[in-house]
């Protein structure tokens, strides 16, 4: 499955997704194509040094949300891409796009939905002071952080945290958790009903630790 990542920042995620494909970790799913929609980040040269196209496509330079997403697909659709993986992605997509790739767009949040959707989700819980935080991968629909859950895993919350501290150790099970549900995704082994999504074992003994990365 041609994979296109949308990025905003760092890449955090990104790399964890680069990694996993170098030791073949993420096939059936092959990276394609990077497309950020602000110039100079990081992302952009974490591709570059992958052998990855990469594009901007700076939104502010649009007249607004659908001429945007028009030549994002655009973009993608000249790399044949099946599939996108929201990575640090900060921007909220609409019909215009999401119909385009219906159940093939994912996104990973650093809380456990539907607890704390949107921005500085650590801070968040903190704030509220919960004892468990965490990460959700999501099926993306017009909503913040609204679509149908894929997988979550539990971080648990340590006296002293502060939201950097808490947010560092969240994306290390992100960095686990995406790459898996990519993988799941291009083996075709993700179902969603309704809000509901199962996910169907692995095929081959020889995934069996993939499989444990989703529960």
């Amino acid at each position: 499955m041609r994979i296109g990542v949308l990025v905003s920042g760092r890449g955090t995620n990104l790399a964890a997704l680069l990694e996993a494909e170098a030791r073949g970790a993420l096939a059936p799913a092959e990276i394609v194509a990077v497309v950020s929609n602000r110039p100079g980040v990081r992302a952009l040269e974490l591709a570059a040094a992958a052998g990855k196209p990469a594009a901007v496509l700076d939104h502010r330079a649009y007249a607004g949300r659908e001429p945007f997403e028009r030549a994002l697909l655009a973009a993608l659709a000249a790399h044949r891409v099946e599939a996108v993986v929201l990575a640090g992605f900060m921007r909220v997509l609409t019909a215009t796009f999401i119909d385009a790739f219906p159940l093939r767009i994912v996104n990973t949040h650093p809380a456990l939905l539907p607890a704390f959707p949107g921005t500085d989700a650590p801070a968040q819980a903190l704030r509220h002071g919960v004892k468990l935080a965490g990460v959700t991968v999501h099926f993306v629909d017009a909503g913040v952080d609204t679509g149908p859950i894929i997988a979550q895993r539990a971080v648990p919350v340590r006296p002293g945290d502060d939201a950097a501290t808490l947010h560092a150790r969240i994306q290390v099970e992100e960095h686990q958790l995406l790459p898996a549900v990519v993988r799941a995704l291009a083996q075709g082994r993700l179902v969603c009903e309704g809000r509901t999504v199962a996910i169907a074992p692995a095929p081959g003994a020889g995934d069996a630790a993939d499989a444990d990365q989703l529960v």
